[in-house]
């Protein structure tokens, strides 16, 4: 992972100001899909800018481990690369892009920790993952003038499966189809889940426990 250190560079600067290219790359997927099918890297350089941060947020809020974070974050852009062709265009390429990440994730944590993500998996489940307890600046780092510090702290004692569906909806603004295509799950669960999430938050805010 590290060798790729100089051609993907992770985000140091999470308040920065996300740099948007040409409509081709944002808006039609169609000529997106094209260029991705031909694995050009221009194509792909341009994505890495527009969505790097974005990304990296992600993966880190739901793993609460900036090295795992960083290895994923890596990872799936080589994997944008070399599966490219899997992108269909039918539906805007964030949800695509942040599904392969979530998909390796889950397979990274669990030959670290066989049970590590299972609350991701399956939403019978406990929280098994929230963010470690000596490690505040993961989450320092993607919150800092987001949302108030009552909420990074509340966010941070959420159970994985709404933590995770919070991020999506109210940080990165997808719908709730988009969230169920990165999720593998029904728009039914998705809306359980945020209804589920937002109380608990709610319940958390007012001085109660998750």
């Amino acid at each position: 992972m590290r060798l790729l250190g100089t051609l993907i560079r992770i985000p140091t600067r999470m308040g920065a100001v996300t740099c948007f290219f040409s409509a081709v790359v944002s808006d039609d997927t169609k000529a997106l899909a094209r260029a991705l099918r031909k694995r050009d890297p221009d194509v792909l350089d341009r994505l890495i800018e527009q969505y790097q941060y974005r990304l990296f947020r992600y993966v880190l809020y739901i793993s609460g481990d900036r090295e795992t974070a960083e290895d994923v974050f890596q990872e799936t852009w080589i994997r944008v690369l070399d599966r490219g062709h899997q992108y269909d265009s039918k539906g805007r390429f964030e949800p695509w892009l942040f599904a392969i990440a979530r998909n390796l994730l889950i397979d990274l944590q669990r030959r670290k920790k066989p049970q590590s993500l299972d609350a991701l998996t399956d939403p019978d489940r406990k929280n098994s993952i929230d963010l470690a307890a000596n490690s505040p600046s993961a989450l320092d780092v993607i919150t800092s003038r987001e949302i108030e510090t009552s909420i990074q702290g509340s966010l941070g004692r959420l159970p994985a499966i709404y933590r995770e569906v919070l991020v999506l909806r109210f940080q990165e603004d997808m719908a709730l189809d988009e969230i169920a295509a990165v999720l593998g799950a029904p728009v039914s669960t998705v809306k359980s889940r945020l209804y589920r999430g937002l109380q608990t938050l709610r319940e958390l805010l007012n001085g109660g426990n998750a």
